[in-house]
């Protein structure tokens, strides 16, 4: 089982940190009509989860996804992380993003990711939250050590059902593979870009289940420079020092030449199906259940 996700937030992202660059904003288009357009030449189906602003401050965008018959999920409202929320704060950023994204998809949204993945141990009551909300699917755990703090307790990188409470939600982990002795998520993001193709097809057939989780940016080879002290402070949370700024441009630059073309590969040469087509070919009355 093979699921292909995109998260989308890129425009939302360039208006509230970059000025709102109508050039980039034309980029942004130029490569999810793309990315549609090969899903269309391969009768693929995907996931997109859209940023509720996406829905509110761009529109089209979302149209754009429900009209070509993807699935739309929700990727929060405002690409806030789940770490820097309370449980009120997260119940109104979800129910903003959700009833955003379904006036404008026309569809009930159903499946939610975390931005960052950033649901783990100390806010696993974000699970009740989401539920409360109408999330059938999560796509937010992943399993291992990563530095937004990840959920290395989390005993399997395979579809489960999480309890928390009472609550239940379906959960599709971040898939993983073992490198020198280190959990990675080799299916997207920073890996996908550095680790060679023939790598990354072998993993993904030779496993019972694979997740991709491509975003517009990591398909970009020429992106801005490097973040302002005071943007990156308001962004990522944490001291703007020139050394944190350099890592987190070279982390997100690194591989973006040729990564268009190697995704676009990847899913002319492997069967993917969308998060909501993939539950409906589990049998869920055999599947652990995982309580919290």
């Amino acid at each position: 089982m093979n699921i292909l996700t995109f998260d989308i937030e890129e425009w939302y992202i360039e208006k509230k940190f970059n000025g709102g660059h109508r050039e980039k904003y034309q980029e942004f288009d130029y490569y999810l009509k793309s990315i549609l357009d090969v899903l269309d030449e391969t009768s693929t189906k995907a996931t997109f989860f859209c940023l509720g602003k996406i829905a509110t401050d761009f529109p089209e965008v979302i149209k754009s996804i429900a009209s070509k018959g993807h699935e739309v999920g929700c990727h929060s409202h405002e690409h806030l992380w789940l770490t820097k929320m309370t449980p009120e704060i997260l119940q109104a950023d979800t129910h903003d993003a959700v009833a955003a994204l379904q006036d404008v998809s026309g569809c009930k949204v159903l499946s939610y990711r975390a931005p960052a993945f950033s649901i783990g141990h100390n806010n696993k009551w974000a699970i009740e939250v989401l539920a409360s909300e109408g999330i059938e699917f999560d796509a937010s755990i992943f399993p291992a050590q990563r530095d937004f703090g990840g959920f290395a307790s989390f005993p399997t990188d395979s579809p489960t059902i999480i309890s928390y409470k009472g609550v239940m939600i379906k959960e599709f982990p971040i898939c993983l593979t073992s490198i020198l002795g280190k959990e990675v998520a080799y299916s997207g993001g920073g890996y996908f870009r550095l680790f060679p193709y023939k790598f990354i097809r072998n993993r993904i057939n030779s496993a019972d289940y694979a997740m991709t989780y491509f975003h517009i940016g990591d398909l970009l080879h020429n992106k801005g420079g490097i973040l302002s002290r005071e943007d990156y402070e308001n962004y990522f949370k944490e001291p703007g020092t020139l050394k944190n700024r350099m890592a987190r441009y070279i982390k997100s630059n690194l591989g973006t030449k040729g990564a268009f073309d190697k995704m676009s590969k990847l899913v002319s040469n492997i069967d993917f199906i969308s998060l909501k087509c993939a539950s409906e070919q589990i049998d869920w009355s055999n599947i652990e259940v995982v309580e919290l």
